[in-house]
């Protein structure tokens, strides 16, 4: 289900950043809206890390 080495390193990379997504995503299918199953916190963090690599290497649609 998720890639360990993905969860251990934040994205420096759009490789990176497209394997936290990966691993997020099969994250929600499991977790779902299940606030209390042993795997939402690691899906808080894991969308943490993708916020600030978008934050940090995708301009938002208004600075276009």
């Amino acid at each position: 289900m998720c890639d360990a080495d993905a969860l251990m390193n934040i994205a420096h990379t759009d490789a990176g950043y497209a394997r936290l997504v990966a691993v997020l995503d099969a994250l929600i299918d499991q977790v779902g809206e299940d606030e209390n199953h042993p795997l939402a916190s690691v899906m808080e963090v894991i969308g943490v890390l993708i916020e600030c690599y978008e934050d940090e290497h995708m301009p938002e649609i208004a600075d276009l």
